[in-house]
């Protein structure tokens, strides 16, 4: 039988996800890669893998898209690792570059400038290894592991983007879900949501067997994973999620629906 492939985020906040697949019979029936947000969304777009944990703003460009799990990559406040940083106040900042491995806190940045700090930066999209560089009236969006790094702390002003959401509207902001660009078996999604309920339910199990970096301490990861990661798509995700949604289908925000 022909594996189902699948493109899961290679960032910390991911592997809870990958605890439970790894420990369920899942790895019998599917390839995972694991890949950067905007390369998981290239990958399910252009149909290379059959589903993926995407980011939510690429869900506009998968034709007839299906969302096959009750867990995503969420926050209800501060998420810590989604952050515009500045060396002057948000209403200040000219220009902002914008982080090459993201989509979805590319467009939150965008729909944040115009409709909650009512600014009119220029966007720039970032090359590689931008990040320590970001000066003068200059903003950048840093995202995933690279914002546990200290060059963070040169930055006079850091934004999260989810807590910043929080502040707009009041809702939580889900940053990617488990999607597909067809129709899954039923039996199948019931056994991978369960795999990733595994994680969920063990997160200092999780943070015991990993051992792959050395810029965050154990406690720490534990206490990110635990209190900025949420992880339950949730009625009050999906509310948020769709207001999201409605802002990049009326806005222009470098996102375009294909549905």
């Amino acid at each position: 039988m022909e594996k189902i492939k699948i493109s899961a985020v290679s960032y910390l906040n991911t592997i809870p996800f990958l605890y439970g697949i790894k420990s369920s019979k899942l790895l019998e029936q599917i390839e995972l890669q694991l890949d950067y947000p905007s390369e998981c969304a290239r990958k399910l777009i252009s149909q290379e893998v059959d589903m993926g944990l995407v980011p939510v703003a690429a869900l506009l460009q998968i034709p007839d898209y299906q969302i096959i799990s009750d867990y995503c990559i969420g926050a209800n406040n501060a998420v810590r690792t989604v952050l515009l940083v500045s060396n002057v106040p948000v209403t200040e900042i000219e220009a902002i570059e914008l982080d090459y491995q993201s989509r979805t806190s590319v467009a939150l940045v965008k729909v944040l400038a115009k409709h909650f700090w009512q600014i009119s930066p220029k966007f720039v999209a970032a090359q590689k290894d931008y990040e320590p560089n970001i000066g003068g009236k200059n903003g950048g969006v840093i995202i995933g592991d690279r914002t546990f790094l200290p060059y963070i702390q040169q930055y006079k002003y850091v934004y999260d983007l989810a807590e910043q959401w929080k502040l707009f509207c009041g809702l939580p902001f889900v940053f990617a879900v488990w999607a597909s660009n067809k129709k899954m078996n039923q039996q199948f999604c019931e056994s991978f949501n369960a795999a990733l309920e595994i994680g969920i339910n063990n997160l200092e199990n999780v943070v015991n067997e990993y051992n792959e970096v050395s810029f965050i301490d154990k406690s720490d990861l534990y206490d990110y994973l635990k209190n900025n990661i949420s992880y339950q798509l949730n009625s009050e995700k999906i509310e948020g999620m769709n207001l999201f949604l409605k802002f990049l289908k009326e806005g222009e925000f470098g996102v375009k629906s294909e549905k």
